[in-house]
């Protein structure tokens, strides 16, 4: 049986994790549709097309990250929550720095969780994979799109 003071922290990474997930999902739609729809009324050259859609999306997925950062710092901040290990002190950039390699899937090692914040982390992993996929998809149909363009 499991202790239920563990049970608060496993509780807490739990919903704390649901809504940066929900968050950034969001996050990421709102981004997405605007900037589809901005391409598809813009008459700029290609360069500016693809600039836009670049550094909209990489902004996106860096807001993302540090949501993450925000969500796993608060979670930290739970003494029956865990943290991050691996170094001495840790500190808000710290968590940044772990979010950014559990999001783009990196996972150097340097930095690990410890205890329930690990479902967060896990978490953050998967979704960084689905929402950088989504972020290629986008490219690849604006990139699609030019193609046909050309082709007439």
């Amino acid at each position: 049986m499991l202790d239920a003071t563990l049970d608060v922290g496993h509780f807490w990474a739990v919903a704390i994790t649901l809504i940066a997930v929900v968050a950034c999902v969001l996050l990421h739609y709102e981004v997405s549709l605007r900037l589809w729809q901005g391409l598809e009324r813009s008459h700029s050259t290609l360069r500016r097309r693809f600039l836009k859609l670049s550094f909209g999306l990489f902004a996106a997925h860096i807001a993302e990250i540090w949501l993450f950062a925000v969500a796993m710092a608060l979670l930290g901040e739970h003494p029956l929550a865990g943290g991050l290990s691996g170094i001495g002190a840790v500190n808000f950039l710290d968590y940044v720095y772990f979010s950014a390699v559990s999001f783009t899937t990196v996972g150097y090692g340097d930095l690990f969780p410890t205890g329930p914040i690990r479902f967060m982390a896990g978490t953050e992993a998967l979704l960084g994979f689905m929402l950088i996929t989504w972020s290629a998809s986008l490219t690849f149909l604006e990139m699609q799109r030019h193609w046909s363009r050309r082709e007439r």
